[in-house]
Protein backbone atom coordinates (compact mmCIF):
# COMPACT_ATOMS: atom_id res chain seq x y z
CA UNK A 1 0.00 0.00 0.00
CA UNK A 2 2.90 2.56 0.95
CA UNK A 3 4.47 1.58 -2.96
CA UNK A 4 0.69 2.67 -4.17
CA UNK A 5 0.45 5.80 -2.56
CA UNK A 6 4.49 6.46 -4.04
CA UNK A 7 3.21 5.87 -6.99
CA UNK A 8 -0.26 8.25 -6.58
CA UNK A 9 2.02 10.63 -5.67
CA UNK A 10 4.02 10.92 -8.23
CA UNK A 11 1.63 9.81 -11.36
CA UNK A 12 0.77 12.66 -14.02
CA UNK A 13 -2.03 11.29 -14.90
CA UNK A 14 -5.13 9.21 -13.26
CA UNK A 15 -4.71 5.41 -13.15
CA UNK A 16 -8.27 4.25 -14.90
CA UNK A 17 -9.16 0.90 -15.44
CA UNK A 18 -12.00 -1.64 -15.17
CA UNK A 19 -13.97 -0.77 -11.73
CA UNK A 20 -12.05 2.92 -11.09
CA UNK A 21 -15.71 4.17 -11.30
CA UNK A 22 -16.76 2.27 -7.84
CA UNK A 23 -16.34 4.16 -4.35
CA UNK A 24 -13.44 2.35 -2.63
CA UNK A 25 -12.18 2.44 1.05
CA UNK A 26 -8.79 3.58 0.65
CA UNK A 27 -7.26 1.45 3.32
CA UNK A 28 -8.38 -2.06 1.43
CA UNK A 29 -9.18 -1.25 -2.10
CA UNK A 30 -12.62 -3.10 -1.69
CA UNK A 31 -15.62 -1.24 -2.44
CA UNK A 32 -16.63 0.37 0.73
CA UNK A 33 -19.94 -1.77 1.38
CA UNK A 34 -17.24 -4.40 1.26
CA UNK A 35 -14.27 -2.97 3.74
CA UNK A 36 -12.62 -5.39 5.41
CA UNK A 37 -10.41 -3.27 7.45
CA UNK A 38 -11.91 -4.03 11.04
CA UNK A 39 -10.71 -7.58 10.71
CA UNK A 40 -7.18 -6.51 9.70
CA UNK A 41 -4.96 -8.89 11.77
CA UNK A 42 -2.26 -7.42 13.86
CA UNK A 43 1.29 -8.47 11.96
CA UNK A 44 2.42 -11.55 13.61
CA UNK A 45 4.65 -13.50 11.04
CA UNK A 46 8.48 -13.50 12.04
CA UNK A 47 9.42 -14.39 8.17
CA UNK A 48 9.93 -10.98 6.27
CA UNK A 49 8.56 -11.04 3.11
CA UNK A 50 9.78 -8.28 -0.40
CA UNK A 51 7.24 -7.80 -3.42
CA UNK A 52 8.83 -7.44 -6.74
CA UNK A 53 5.85 -6.04 -8.56
CA UNK A 54 5.45 -5.36 -12.16
CA UNK A 55 3.96 -2.18 -13.36
CA UNK A 56 -0.03 -1.35 -12.32
CA UNK A 57 -0.05 -4.43 -9.83
CA UNK A 58 0.13 -2.16 -7.02
CA UNK A 59 -2.91 -0.60 -8.03
CA UNK A 60 -5.16 -3.37 -8.26
CA UNK A 61 -7.87 -3.93 -5.71
CA UNK A 62 -7.43 -7.67 -6.86
CA UNK A 63 -4.01 -8.41 -5.70
CA UNK A 64 -3.69 -10.11 -2.61
CA UNK A 65 0.39 -9.45 -1.89
CA UNK A 66 -1.10 -6.94 0.65
CA UNK A 67 -2.74 -9.27 2.88
CA UNK A 68 0.57 -11.12 3.57
CA UNK A 69 2.06 -7.68 4.37
CA UNK A 70 -0.63 -7.23 6.67
CA UNK A 71 0.33 -10.40 8.72
CA UNK A 72 4.35 -9.81 8.24
CA UNK A 73 5.86 -7.70 11.22
CA UNK A 74 8.55 -6.90 7.97
CA UNK A 75 7.99 -6.48 4.71
CA UNK A 76 8.89 -4.68 1.56
CA UNK A 77 7.69 -3.65 -2.15
CA UNK A 78 9.33 -2.50 -4.87
CA UNK A 79 8.73 -1.91 -8.64
CA UNK A 80 10.43 -4.68 -10.87
CA UNK A 81 13.13 -3.02 -13.37
CA UNK A 82 15.17 -5.31 -15.56
CA UNK A 83 17.89 -3.16 -15.74
CA UNK A 84 17.68 0.04 -12.80
CA UNK A 85 16.76 -1.95 -9.50
CA UNK A 86 16.43 0.89 -6.79
CA UNK A 87 19.40 0.81 -4.62
CA UNK A 88 17.36 0.19 -1.63
CA UNK A 89 16.40 -2.70 -2.91
CA UNK A 90 19.73 -4.25 -3.62
CA UNK A 91 20.99 -3.29 -0.02
CA UNK A 92 18.16 -5.08 0.84
CA UNK A 93 19.38 -8.09 -0.95
CA UNK A 94 22.77 -7.78 0.54
CA UNK A 95 21.35 -7.02 4.59
CA UNK A 96 23.14 -9.64 6.94
CA UNK A 97 19.88 -9.87 8.49
CA UNK A 98 18.03 -11.26 5.83
CA UNK A 99 18.68 -14.50 3.81
CA UNK A 100 16.81 -14.18 0.72
CA UNK A 101 14.57 -16.77 -1.19
CA UNK A 102 13.12 -16.60 -4.63
CA UNK A 103 9.08 -18.31 -4.33
CA UNK A 104 9.26 -19.79 -8.22
CA UNK A 105 8.54 -23.32 -9.41
CA UNK A 106 11.69 -25.46 -9.59
CA UNK A 107 10.91 -26.52 -12.96
CA UNK A 108 12.17 -22.97 -14.09
CA UNK A 109 15.51 -23.14 -11.89
CA UNK A 110 18.60 -24.78 -12.25
CA UNK A 111 18.72 -27.66 -10.00
CA UNK A 112 21.58 -26.16 -7.91
CA UNK A 113 19.65 -23.25 -6.80
CA UNK A 114 16.53 -25.51 -5.93
CA UNK A 115 15.81 -26.15 -2.12
CA UNK A 116 13.07 -27.70 -0.41
CA UNK A 117 12.58 -26.20 2.88
CA UNK A 118 12.83 -22.95 4.37
CA UNK A 119 16.27 -21.40 5.73
CA UNK A 120 15.56 -21.50 9.31
CA UNK A 121 17.91 -22.49 10.86
CA UNK A 122 20.66 -20.13 9.57
CA UNK A 123 20.47 -17.21 12.33
CA UNK A 124 18.79 -15.20 10.04
CA UNK A 125 15.29 -13.87 9.12
CA UNK A 126 13.99 -15.63 5.69
CA UNK A 127 13.33 -12.99 3.16
CA UNK A 128 10.87 -14.71 0.73
CA UNK A 129 10.65 -12.76 -2.76
CA UNK A 130 7.62 -13.00 -3.97
CA UNK A 131 7.08 -11.82 -7.98
CA UNK A 132 3.99 -10.09 -8.09
CA UNK A 133 2.26 -10.26 -11.23
CA UNK A 134 0.65 -11.85 -13.80
CA UNK A 135 2.94 -16.00 -14.18
CA UNK A 136 3.82 -14.17 -18.16
CA UNK A 137 5.04 -11.00 -15.70
CA UNK A 138 6.96 -13.22 -12.95
CA UNK A 139 8.73 -15.21 -15.24
CA UNK A 140 9.79 -12.47 -17.04
CA UNK A 141 11.01 -10.94 -13.69
CA UNK A 142 12.55 -14.29 -12.77
CA UNK A 143 14.67 -14.87 -16.31
CA UNK A 144 15.59 -11.10 -16.60
CA UNK A 145 16.83 -9.95 -13.23
CA UNK A 146 20.10 -10.74 -13.13
CA UNK A 147 20.31 -9.10 -9.24
CA UNK A 148 18.32 -12.38 -8.83
CA UNK A 149 20.13 -15.08 -10.53
CA UNK A 150 22.43 -16.11 -7.34
CA UNK A 151 19.34 -16.21 -5.38
CA UNK A 152 18.05 -19.89 -4.06
CA UNK A 153 14.95 -20.92 -5.43
CA UNK A 154 11.91 -22.37 -3.15
CA UNK A 155 8.91 -24.02 -4.88
CA UNK A 156 5.77 -24.93 -3.75
CA UNK A 157 3.86 -27.86 -4.43
CA UNK A 158 0.22 -27.11 -3.73
CA UNK A 159 -2.14 -29.58 -3.04
CA UNK A 160 -5.01 -28.34 -3.82
CA UNK A 161 -7.03 -26.07 -6.63
CA UNK A 162 -6.55 -22.40 -5.73
CA UNK A 163 -9.45 -20.56 -4.54
CA UNK A 164 -8.78 -17.81 -5.70
CA UNK A 165 -11.19 -16.98 -8.52
CA UNK A 166 -10.67 -13.25 -8.28
CA UNK A 167 -8.57 -13.66 -11.92
CA UNK A 168 -7.92 -16.46 -14.59
CA UNK A 169 -5.62 -18.53 -13.60
CA UNK A 170 -3.56 -20.16 -16.91
CA UNK A 171 -2.24 -23.23 -14.81
CA UNK A 172 -4.90 -25.36 -12.88
CA UNK A 173 -2.52 -25.25 -9.52
CA UNK A 174 -1.70 -21.77 -10.04
CA UNK A 175 -2.14 -19.99 -6.40
CA UNK A 176 -2.92 -16.42 -5.91
CA UNK A 177 0.06 -14.38 -3.93
CA UNK A 178 -1.59 -15.01 -0.63
CA UNK A 179 -2.07 -18.71 -1.22
CA UNK A 180 1.50 -18.87 -1.39
CA UNK A 181 2.07 -16.95 1.23
CA UNK A 182 0.55 -19.45 3.72
CA UNK A 183 2.11 -22.26 2.13
CA UNK A 184 5.50 -20.61 2.78
CA UNK A 185 4.70 -19.82 6.42
CA UNK A 186 3.56 -23.50 6.90
CA UNK A 187 6.96 -24.51 5.32
CA UNK A 188 8.78 -21.80 7.20
CA UNK A 189 7.43 -23.22 10.62
CA UNK A 190 5.23 -20.63 11.07
CA UNK A 191 1.41 -22.52 11.25
CA UNK A 192 -0.28 -20.03 13.39
CA UNK A 193 0.64 -17.06 10.74
CA UNK A 194 -0.56 -19.45 7.71
CA UNK A 195 -4.02 -19.59 9.77
CA UNK A 196 -4.43 -16.30 9.91
CA UNK A 197 -3.20 -15.56 6.89
CA UNK A 198 -5.61 -18.17 5.35
CA UNK A 199 -8.83 -17.04 7.49
CA UNK A 200 -7.89 -13.37 6.39
CA UNK A 201 -7.80 -14.20 2.41
CA UNK A 202 -10.83 -16.08 2.89
CA UNK A 203 -12.93 -13.16 4.07
CA UNK A 204 -10.82 -11.32 1.23
CA UNK A 205 -12.16 -13.37 -1.07
CA UNK A 206 -15.33 -13.55 -0.09
CA UNK A 207 -16.06 -9.50 0.23
CA UNK A 208 -14.21 -9.16 -3.25
CA UNK A 209 -16.91 -11.35 -4.90
CA UNK A 210 -19.82 -9.91 -3.23
CA UNK A 211 -18.71 -6.44 -4.32
CA UNK A 212 -18.63 -8.24 -7.82
CA UNK A 213 -22.24 -9.70 -8.64
CA UNK A 214 -20.94 -11.16 -11.77
CA UNK A 215 -18.45 -12.98 -10.77
CA UNK A 216 -18.57 -16.85 -10.09
CA UNK A 217 -16.31 -18.58 -7.68
CA UNK A 218 -14.42 -21.58 -8.82
CA UNK A 219 -16.99 -25.06 -8.51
Amino acid sequence: MALRLDELSRSTRPFVTRGSRVVRCDGCLLPQKQCICSVRPAPVAESAFLFLMAKGESYKPSNTGRLIADVAKNNFAFNWSRTEPQPELLALLNDNRYMPVIIFPHENAAPERCIHSAPVATGKTPLFIMLDGTWREAGRMFRKSAYLQHLPVLGIQPQALSDYALREATRDFQLCTAEVGIEVLKLAGEPGAAAILQDYFSHFREKYLAGKPHSKART
